[in-house]
């Protein structure tokens, strides 16, 4: 079967996070978790499911990027797509009108993420493997094909790319049982939301320590004393011997970031993540220079536009931790470049999650990295953040603090559907509900 695609709907989903204070940070301060949603459908009855990740407000304007992009996909075959993913990706980021609104960054990204996430969800229910086991059993060269190398062949090239996947075959067989077996470690978000009070986090940090749960992050950047106190709360609670990440969100400029976090060291911090302006290659650098002799490194990549700006962030030396984004980058096709490009510059891959949907998607890409590219555990981790995961029809698995690998077939982010039409927004019945409260 072709699977040619008939249909590309987009929903526009809001969850009302904000109520209880859940995903709150330096910057974001009431987020509603949401997202736009995206049902491929194909002639053969075979769906593909997407999205993209939102806090609320300008989720609208995203379903109405998706909407322009639908042309592209809409009269396609599957088969079609990915004989030339490298060439549909770019037909997607490149249309010589559209890419004005970009190129490849912002709102069209995100929609070209959703779009892209959905086709990739299609593809592996058509193979019958969940995404990361389509990945993992494609040759080096497959994988390649499906990267689009413009911009970063200063960096990588697609010689260097293939003979890393070439050299990772060995032991790759033994690192899927391996991770089948045991899971890939991860760290939690959820017990240090910045606007949670202290009862609530020293419980949180109790529960969690009780399930095996090891390293935490504490969003910080609001006021420094607040800041100190809730870190050495944590600290206490979680002990020296586990690891404490903080982040700031964007929050300073450079030289306060600098100030700020070496205020923070006794608490030793593996990362400060986010310290200012996601744009600011420089600025990450002079952070990450400055905060070696503290042992602290610099984290980033949740809202890094592309892979030609993860390019120039390894060039300068400005992250110690790559943190890609499923839905923030252009898809599997341009994280799989990030992959690469890390591993070349031997800088560890620690993904961002959490949101919606976002751990269910990024753990297929970071059990890729570990069996086909980094083969290693030094250093890395996976984001974990305990939210709305009741709402997907495959939610993540979480067992002694580790992702155990999907067995469902696709890219795990089909939504419930009753959860979908529940939470649409502005005429699905929270959204009602609140409003006539």
């Amino acid at each position: 079967m072709l699977h040619k695609i008939i249909s590309l709907t987009v929903r526009d989903v809001r969850f009302p996070t904000s109520l209880e204070q859940h995903g709150s940070d330096a910057m974001h301060t009431d987020p509603d978790y949401s997202a736009a949603y995206v049902v491929i459908d194909t002639d053969c009855g075979l769906k593909g499911f997407g999205l993209t990740f939102t806090l609320g407000k300008g989720t609208e304007i995203v379903v109405c990027a998706v909407e322009a992009l639908a042309g592209l996909v809409v009269g396609k075959s599957l088969q079609g797509i990915v004989s030339d993913f490298r060439g549909f990706y770019r037909l997607l980021t490149s249309d010589s009108q559209m890419r004005w609104l970009g190129p490849e960054k912002g709102v069209i990204h995100l929609a070209t993420a959703a779009v892209l996430n959905a086709v990739w969800d299609l593809w592996a229910r058509a193979e019958g493997k969940p995404l990361w086991k389509l990945l993992v059993d494609m040759n080096p060269k497959q994988v390649i094909s499906c990267i689009d190398f413009r911009y970063i062949t200063d960096a990588l090239t697609e010689e260097e790319a293939l003979d890393i996947l070439v050299k990772a075959q060995e032991d790759k067989q033994h690192r899927e049982e391996e991770m089948l077996k045991e899971g890939y470690p991860a760290y939690t978000t959820s017990c240090a939301w910045l606007n949670y009070p202290d009862q609530q986090l020293k419980q949180l940090c109790t529960d969690a320590l009780k399930s095996g749960w090891t390293k935490f992050k504490v969003k910080v950047g609001a006021d420094l004393q607040d800041d100190i106190r809730r870190c050495r709360l944590i600290r206490k609670m979680i002990g020296p011997e586990n690891t404490l990440m903080i982040d700031a969100n964007q929050r300073w400029d450079v030289a306060e970031a600098i100030s700020w976090v070496s205020s923070l060291a006794e608490f030793k911090p593996l990362w400060i993540e986010e310290p200012t302006s996601p744009d600011d290659i420089l600025g990450h650098a002079a952070i990450s220079k400055a905060l070696a002799p503290l042992g602290i490194g610099v984290a980033t990549g949740e809202q890094c536009h592309n892979r030609v700006m993860f390019k120039q962030f390894l060039q300068a030396s400005a992250l110690q931790f790559v943190q890609i984004d499923c839905c923030r980058l252009g898809s599997v096709n341009e994280n799989l470049a990030v992959l690469l490009m890390a591993h070349k510059f031997q800088v560890p891959v620690c993904p961002h999650a959490g949101g919606v949907g976002l751990c269910e998607l990024v753990q297929h890409l970071i059990l890729f990295d570990y069996i086909c590219v980094s083969a290693s555990l030094s250093n890395r981790m996976c984001e974990y953040v305990d939210h709305l995961h009741e709402h997907f029809a495959s939610p993540v698995v979480i067992h002694d603090a580790r992702y155990m690998p999907p067995k469902d077939p696709g890219y795990s982010c089909e939504m419930q559907e009753s959860s979908v039409q529940r939470h649409q927004y502005p005429e699905g019945d929270v959204w009602k509900q609140l409003k006539n409260k």
